[in-house]
């Protein structure tokens, strides 16, 4: 189930990601917002923390191993995504029953913001893609950039693809 929601919301992020106008990668809508950019590479770099969970037991922000990549072209941008889709996907494709029932926990340094299954942290990383495109579809909406359908036509195109 989790290898099908995978790919299923994949097909959304990758005509999301490609719709990202390349003059507006420095764009924010508001000073405490992300840019376009480091938006969409967030939202591309998501599919690779399936491969973190089951390879980890922990993220800890505080160890300073999380470094974002910056990105500036569209190209790079999809590249990225397809590469941590498929290393995500890969690795998930792999996992066994009693390995996605091991706990996971997400920290910085003494706090804990969660520790979860293995299988919960999938399901928010694939809850977290589906949080931060639905925001950079607010951000491409401001931008009057079209936006592709999701899980139907957007308002922008009327009929299924």
């Amino acid at each position: 189930m989790l290898l099908k929601e995978m790919e299923e919301e994949a097909q959304t992020t990758r005509k999301m990601l490609g719709r990202i106008p390349e003059d507006k990668y420095d764009w924010q809508p508001h000073a405490k917002s992300m840019t376009v950019g480091r938006l969409a590479t967030h939202v591309a770099e998501l599919p690779g923390w399936v491969k973190m969970t089951l390879t980890t037991d922990e993220l800890d922000f505080a160890k300073g191993d999380y470094k974002p990549l910056v990105i500036s072209n569209n190209k790079e941008l999809l590249d990225y995504f397809e590469k941590c889709y498929a290393e995500g996907h890969s690795r998930l494709a792999e996992a066994t029953e009693e390995e996605l029932l091991l706990k996971w926990t997400l920290r910085d340094g003494d706090q804990v913001y969660s520790v979860r299954t293995k299988a919960e942290v999938i399901r928010m990383s694939f809850c977290q893609i589906v949080h931060h495109r639905a925001q950079l579809g607010v951000f491409l909406r401001l931008l009057d950039v079209p936006i592709p359908g999701s899980y139907g036509p957007s308002a922008d195109e009327t009929k299924f693809n």
